[in-house]
């Protein structure tokens, strides 16, 4: 993911800010449940630096998000930010995944960038009804707003979200620093969604500290988390993620969602399978934990 990417990270504070006060305010309305959801996976499937490592050495390209999806139990499906799938594609992705697996497709840029929101009915109902179809395999949808999408643009927002099907699973990434420079702007953003029970999805980027504003507005939480390359850091960062969402789940968290990006991503798998032990360990969870297999460098048996 190149939002908010740095190529100098030495001198970023990467430490988590406190939480809004909304956060405590949503999670403690909530009944806490013993078997919180927890869904942890990186941001694709289609990753040739991935075969003998994660994948069987003779995978072909059209079984990779069947063999995926037994090794994570959720993806940040990018592909419907590009194209409103088909039925016969979503057919096929149900079929290739996993009992319990969860996809979290992104809205289309043509509804959320291109138009900004407006005069795009028929495309949402054609993109709702398209994921309402993974049935059981959907997680949680999030709608990244365009980098100009701006809080005086805030009405247009309400409108679509309120023109959504009842209880459609949604969270918002909000991107203009705009959202985050004022903080009654973005304390009347967080109430406006937080009635509506949409989501917020945090992204925990080097380049862009705004964005992680640790407002939770439903109990459930959409982490967007972009390492450097398995940088010291990115374990020090993972590890106090972890407290936190401990901390949320003794409070009330139902539900988590946490794509883990890592440059090309050729790393992600190993930074997933950091994040899941330690989640395990610290909340007494029980993720099933990814099968990595080292390859071998060229010239290392001699």
């Amino acid at each position: 993911m190149d939002f908010g990417k740095l190529q100098d990270i030495s001198n970023i504070d990467f430490g988590l800010p406190p939480d809004n006060p909304l956060t405590s305010k949503i999670l403690g309305l909530t009944q806490k449940t013993s078997k919180p959801n927890i869904y942890i996976g990186p941001p694709i499937w289609a990753n040739k630096d991935w075969i003998g490592k994660i994948y069987p050495f003779n995978a072909k390209e059209k079984d990779l998000l069947y063999y995926y999806t037994r090794q994570f139990n959720t993806l940040e499906l990018n592909v419907t930010h590009y194209q409103i799938p088909t039925l016969e594609t979503i057919q096929r992705w149900k079929e290739a995944a996993a009992d319990g697996f969860k996809f979290c497709p992104k809205f289309p840029q043509i509804i959320s960038h291109d138009r900004q929101l407006v005069g795009c009915d028929a495309l949402t109902s054609e993109f709702c009804n398209a994921v309402l179809g993974l049935e059981g395999y959907l997680g949680m949808t999030f709608l990244q707003l365009s980098p100009n999408f701006n809080p005086k643009q805030i009405k247009f927002l309400e409108i679509y979200l309120k023109s959504l099907p009842s209880n459609f699973p949604v969270s918002v990434e909000f991107r203009h620093p705009d959202w985050f420079n004022n903080a009654k702007v973005w304390t009347n953003t967080c109430e406006m969604l937080a009635d509506m029970k949409v989501g917020t999805v945090i992204t925990d980027v080097s380049g862009r500290r705004d964005v992680l504003h640790c407002a939770l507005t439903t109990p459930d939480l959409t982490l967007r988390f972009v390492g450097n390359e398995l940088h010291p850091t990115d374990y020090t960062r993972i590890d106090e993620w972890c407290e936190r969402i401990l901390t949320w789940l003794e409070m009330g968290l139902k539900n988590a969602y946490i794509f883990v990006h890592c440059g090309e991503n050729k790393y992600a798998p190993e930074l997933t399978k950091y994040w899941i032990d330690r989640l395990n360990t610290l909340a007494d969870l029980n993720i099933e934990i990814p099968k990595i297999t080292p390859l071998a460098v060229q010239g290392s048996l001699f």
